[in-house]
Parts: structure tokens; C-alpha cells; sequence
């Protein structure tokens, strides 16, 4: 499975009623921490793509969702697990670190 973007719209959807735990990634195409984790979450996509859903939110194409859960750094990864958030991380973190997130609620 594979990384979803989702937006205002599609976030209730995509993210808060999936049936798996999902880490949701705010980003911005000018933040340069968010294009180095980039590659490590299309990685966990596919390694975890039984267990959990990586979703992308871009916070200058999405300002409800990004207001909503008070976004103001990036990059900025929440955890949610059945419609809740249950942890959250800020920076680009190592693969280590983000899986050990993963598997924390998995």
C-alpha cells in the first residue's frame, strides 16, 4: 500500500476512520526536513503496509486540518489509532525512530 495524500476533505476518511493505526505526516513542498523523511516514510509504507497507513497532509493546501490539530512546525507526525491521536513527533526522525512510533500502537 502506498502513501495517501489526503486534504481537508478526505481527512475524516482517510485518517480518523481507517481501521489501522495510520501516522499522518504534515508537510510542505519548501520544508527541507520534510523532503529527507520522505523516502523513509515510502519505505514504512510498504514494510508496514499490512499494520498501519502513512497518510500526507499538505498544510498550505489543507489550513482546516492543519488549524484543527495546531500545526506549527513541520515536519510534524501524529500517530492515530482508531479516530484518535495517540502520539505525536516533531523533525525528521530517523527510520528507527518512526517505526518504534509504529510499532508503540500497532
Amino acid at each position: 500500500m502506498s502513501i495517501i495524500n489526503t486534504t481537508d476533505a478526505n481527512f475524516e476518511a482517510d485518517v480518523l476512520k481507517s481501521d489501522k493505526v495510520v501516522l499522518v505526516d504534515f508537510w510542505a513542498a519548501w520544508c527541507g526536513p520534510c523532503k529527507a523523511i520522505a523516502p523513509t516514510l515510502e519505505e514504512l509504507a510498504g514494510e508496514y503496509a499490512d499494520r498501519a497507513q502513512i497518510v500526507k497532509v499538505n498544510v498550505d493546501e489543507n489550513p482546516e486540518v492543519t488549524a484543527r490539530f495546531g500545526i506549527r512546525s513541520i515536519p510534524t507526525l501524529f500517530v492515530f489509532k482508531g479516530g484518535e491521536k495517540v502520539d505525536t513527533a516533531v523533525g525528521a526522525l530517523p527510520k528507527t525512530e518512526l517505526a518504534a512510533l509504529l510499532d508503540k500502537h500497532i
